[in-house]
């Protein structure tokens, strides 16, 4: 369990803690307190953290327990290469790359809850998943519905994918109102209960931008035939159309353990105490276009993908510094997309082979980024 303490870590755990489950491994970032619970919960053979100065905190507060503990980034590669079957790759950014891909070669059954991994580094990734054997099972709602109404035997009849998106809090917001909203406000999604950074991600449809170019390897379709209609319900989580004019949609309440369950026991389902649709009481659902004037966030991720090599590599490293200056009150909402772009202006659009190119564009990109937030 990669990253146990954010929110689909939290959901996650949850569904662990009903039994039935040996852990081998939980991680988290900094949350000691929440991870020490967690290991107490489910007693995993190996836990990590990535800040290396809590090594002496998680040790201490689980101590007696027989619980292995580790600290640092290649705590976090250990705890993805052990013997687990199943792995959920849950941390937050570029930081999940080395751990997700640790647990790909070795072969094992990947829910994939990090769509940066695949943004930053997919030919990469995608690579590996094909030499490993291993099997990448997507976790966000609008690819695990995608997942579960593809036809993979049938490829050839898919005319294309639609992903739905909530418009997040600012969907009705005009450019004036978004140049003055806070952090606070940014967090506050209508339907799902997320973390930070990708409740932000939601705010500005940059999350919405990731997940086409997540979809383009997922599903191996070309960016043109990767739509998005705004669904403010979020209860159409995607939709499949295909060449004879069906289109297949999974439906559900807007709850991250539906996927994260499907995940757990794919091929087959798990019950539990999922809140149920109740499509009389809902009444209508509705679809529109998005306005890539208000949200210019996924024409510059669609550009990306369109761009190739490196320039998604780009797009994702300097979203998340960008993120990071407005959470920290440094820039406001409207100058995360304006910073995206210019840093997209001003670097090396590279293609990556390997890893270390990932991590080089990644490290330069992120420079650029910070060099534009006056940093």
């Amino acid at each position: 369990m990669l990253g146990s303490t954010g929110s689909v870590g939290t959901s996650t755990v949850s569904l662990l803690a009903r039994g039935g489950y040996h852990i081998e491994a939980l991680t988290a970032n900094r949350n000691v307190a929440l991870l020490a619970e967690q290991a107490r919960l489910l007693r995993p053979r190996f836990v990590a953290i990535a800040e290396e100065r809590c090594f002496g905190e998680l040790k201490e507060a689980l101590a007696g327990t027989g619980i292995e503990v580790g600290a640092g980034a290649r705590a976090l590669v250990e705890a993805a290469a052990r013997p687990a079957d199943w792995v959920m790759a849950a941390i937050v950014g570029s930081a999940g790359l080395a751990p997700t891909l640790a647990a790909i070669r070795r072969g094992a059954i990947v829910a994939l809850a990090n769509k940066e991994v695949l943004v930053c580094a997919g030919a990469v990734v995608m690579a590996e998943v094909a030499a490993s054997g291993a099997t990448l099972l997507p976790v966000d709602s609008e690819h695990n519905a995608i997942f579960q109404v593809f036809e993979v035997h049938n490829r050839e009849a898919v005319d294309r994918i639609i992903l739905t998106a909530s418009g997040g809090p600012f969907r009705e917001f005009d450019i004036e109102r978004m140049a003055i909203v806070t952090p606070a406000q940014a967090v506050a999604h209508p339907n799902w209960v997320m973390g930070r950074k990708i409740s932000i991600d939601s705010a500005t449809m940059m999350n919405k931008g990731l997940e086409v170019i997540e979809a383009h390897h997922l599903f191996r379709m070309p960016e043109p035939k990767i739509e998005v209609v705004l669904h403010p319900q979020s209860v159409v989580h995607s939709l499949v159309a295909y060449v004879d004019g069906s289109v297949l949609a999974q439906l559900g309440a807007p709850d991250m353990r539906t996927p994260i369950a499907y995940t757990l026991a794919w091929p087959r389902r798990l019950s539990f105490p999922a809140r149920q649709l109740d499509l009389a009481a809902l009444g209508q659902l509705t679809f529109y276009p998005p306005d890539e004037t208000r949200f210019p966030a996924l024409r510059l991720a669609r550009q990306a993908l369109q761009s190739g090599g490196g320039t998604p590599t780009i797009l994702n490293a300097a979203n998340e510094v960008a993120v990071e200056g407005f959470m920290a009150g440094k820039i406001g909402f409207l100058d995360i997309a304006r910073t995206v772009e210019e840093t997209l202006a001003t670097t090396d659009r590279t293609p990556l082979t390997t890893l270390d190119d990932v991590l080089e564009v990644d490290a330069m990109a992120r420079r650029a980024a910070r060099a534009l937030m006056g940093q």
